[in-house]
């Protein structure tokens, strides 16, 4: 999504709402009062104006007559809920309000909307992806054994349409599942499937990678639904709960027939090389590499999902943050990586 416009009367709450908007490429922020009028060219118009005085109405106009073209898409903020504020939105023209108090819940949600309405993915890749969901949905859920057979289907779902698809348009796809759990799974698996093509791999290691990848959150499914898919971040209590899901997904696969590097990847995909990870806080040489490969990919793809409380995170920015974690992971693997991320970004 291209850049957005902010238009406040409040030029301190409206810096704190672009930072809160960041995710989504530049956010401008013009002072109602100020003189002047902003450069056009933002593909979103955003009015944060609390005292709707007449004054106010006339510069929002004036702004809006110079900035907007026919095919932007403008909301408006309502600081309070009244017939009034609504009728004036109206006639500013808005293609929609939102209540300010919960502003910046409702614009991610909203803006996630627009962006993924403005990503178009073929309906070829959008059918594997939905093919790879129902896969998670009927083989991931409790009382149900997860065997090797079963994931070696899964896995050349994902990695057939990511090799038809390329990771960029798979990312679109997997990211309009409102299930966080299966969203989070097919894009590690994803990005797997991509990061095995830049490292060269053999066709089995490919394999293995991808596999472990798709298995590597199996654990979660012992982990309660209200939990998983809490649309705000999890407390204290329940991220506990949370981080039972590496020794739960373990003891599920152990003794199914899985090899021990993939049951590895089930329990120390949250490991880091500093000893700082769980459950059992492995330190370097202690950490298997197909460990590391999937760490990786599960960072970055926990950064560019898309949640109901945040924005995904951009891909270049992703990937500086995998930098930024330094000795916790293993660099030489990071920098293998940046093509993967490069390719998901579209940026050099």
């Amino acid at each position: 999504m291209g850049e957005l416009l902010l238009i406040t009367d409040d030029l301190r709450r409206g810096e704190r709402l672009a930072r809160d908007l960041g995710a989504f490429r530049a956010c401008r922020v013009h002072d109602l009062y100020e003189d002047g009028v902003p450069a056009s060219g933002a593909e979103l118009i955003i009015s944060d104006v609390k005292a709707f005085t007449s004054e106010a109405i006339l510069r929002l106009r004036g702004v809006l007559k110079s900035v907007r073209s026919a095919d932007t898409t403008f909301l408006c903020l309502l600081h309070e809920n009244s017939a009034r504020a609504h009728v004036q939105a109206d006639l500013l023209g808005a293609s929609g309000t939102l209540s300010a108090t919960a502003a910046t819940r409702l614009l991610i949600q909203a803006l996630v909307c627009l962006q993924e309405h403005a990503e178009a993915v073929a309906p070829a890749t959008q059918r594997q992806a939905e093919s790879a969901r129902r896969f998670l949905s009927e083989t991931f859920v409790p009382g149900r054994a997860v065997t090797p057979v079963l994931a070696d289907s899964g896995t050349e779902i994902v990695s057939s349409a990511v090799r038809a698809s390329g990771i960029r348009d798979w990312v679109r796809a997997v990211r309009r599942f409102d299930d966080a759990t299966h969203q989070h799974c097919l894009l590690v698996a994803g990005l797997a499937v991509a990061f095995s093509g830049t490292l060269g791999l053999s066709e089995l290691d490919r394999h293995q990678l991808a596999k472990a990848a798709l298995l590597h959150d199996v654990g979660k499914i012992c982990v309660p639904s209200a939990i998983l898919n809490k649309r705000s971040k999890l407390n204290e209590a329940e991220m506990a709960v949370m981080r039972t899901h590496p020794t739960r997904g373990h003891a599920m696969l152990a003794g199914a027939g899985f090899e021990d590097a993939m049951l590895a990847v089930v329990r120390s995909h949250h490991e880091l090389l500093d000893g700082s990870g769980y459950p059992d806080r492995l330190r370097g040489r202690e950490i298997p590499d197909l460990v590391r490969l999937v760490t990786v990919c599960d960072i970055y793809g926990a950064l560019i999902e898309r949640r109901p409380y945040r924005a995904p995170t951009g891909g270049t920015e992703a990937y500086g943050i995998l930098e930024g974690m330094g000795d916790r992971l293993d660099r030489d693997l990071v920098r293998a990586f940046k093509p993967v991320a490069r390719a998901y970004s579209n940026t050099s």
